[in-house]
């Protein structure tokens, strides 16, 4: 990879990495339901003008927009409002063990037994994160929740495959236009207090929706976009590494966040497990549902 594009290749992941402390701000004030409710009508208003509708794919589109638009980002930045951000940016990589195994059952993917150690060893690292003294037994829902909703987003992976070519954008503004309704009607259900939660929500909570909207999901994904069109997906996936890395100092030097030995062994175990998989090439996910994982 040429130097610059490696740049940008960084610069993404930055993004993308940050992106759990920018959510955290917003889920001190916001519901999280609510605020990707927020997210994704904003993409879609910002987007929708420049789109235009794939022919015969606005049903399956329709039927993503519930697995990953509702489901996988309501569970996940439900989990987040009770975890901590570091947790939640290395527990969320299960993500690609799922996607391994997914594309095994529905692709007929050899699995091999180096694909089948880094799922154990991600796993593994899971785990130990999950016996964490400040994770306890309260934050095993949570936390199951994020676990959750990474093999959502492997679901949606498959989806994403059997819908074929998409031009990215427009499969972003539909999906977002498709996702708001249900996301406001799941926090209608679920959440209380969202009224006051936006009328009392300062600058930080609005600019975390902002930041979720516009970098992590338009402006990066524009750059990443470009870098799969002229790299192989083997070339550019691993700088995806990148982001739990990001994720994990971020929230220590933005939140707080304690760097305990079990955070660091657990997240350089996930890592290795997910590295693994992502060498040997599984069925990793298009470029159309790269920037959706955060």
């Amino acid at each position: 990879m040429r130097p610059l594009d490696a740049l940008i290749a960084i610069f993404v992941m930055i993004v993308w990495g940050f992106n759990f402390v920018a959510a955290k701000w917003g889920l001190v004030q916001l519901p999280p339901i609510l605020m990707m409710g927020l997210r994704f009508a904003l993409i879609a208003i910002l987007l929708l003008p420049f789109a235009k509708p794939p022919r015969g794919k606005i049903k399956p589109i329709l039927l993503l927009s519930v697995t990953l638009g509702c489901v996988h980002f309501s569970m996940m930045f439900t989990g987040l409002r009770d975890l901590d951000a570091a947790t939640v940016s290395i527990a969320i990589q299960t993500q690609v063990p799922f996607a391994a195994l997914l594309a095994a059952v529905f692709f007929g993917d050899r699995l091999g037994w180096r694909r089948a150690l880094g799922m154990a060893i991600a796993f593994s690292g899971v785990v130990l994160i999950a016996g964490e003294p400040r994770v306890g037994l309260d934050g095993l829902f949570p936390l199951s929740l994020v676990v959750g909703a990474a093999f959502i987003w492997s679901v949606a992976n498959i989806q994403i495959k059997r819908l074929g070519a998409v031009d990215g954008f427009a499969l972003n503004a539909l999906l977002s236009l498709f996702a708001a309704p249900q996301l406001f009607l799941v926090s209608f259900l679920l959440e209380r207090g969202q009224i006051p939660a936006m009328l009392q929500a300062d600058a930080w909570a609005w600019g975390s929706v902002v930041y979720m909207s516009v970098m992590v999901t338009i402006v990066s994904y524009a750059m990443w976009y470009r870098l799969l069109r002229r790299y192989p997906v083997n070339v550019a996936m691993p700088f995806t590494l990148l982001v739990p890395v990001v994720g994990v100092l971020s929230a220590v030097l933005f939140l707080g966040e304690p760097l305990t030995w079990r955070t660091i062994v657990g997240g350089v175990a996930t890592l290795i497990g997910v590295g693994i998989i992502i060498v040997r090439r599984p069925q990793l996910p298009d470029p159309e549902v790269a920037s959706k994982t955060t």
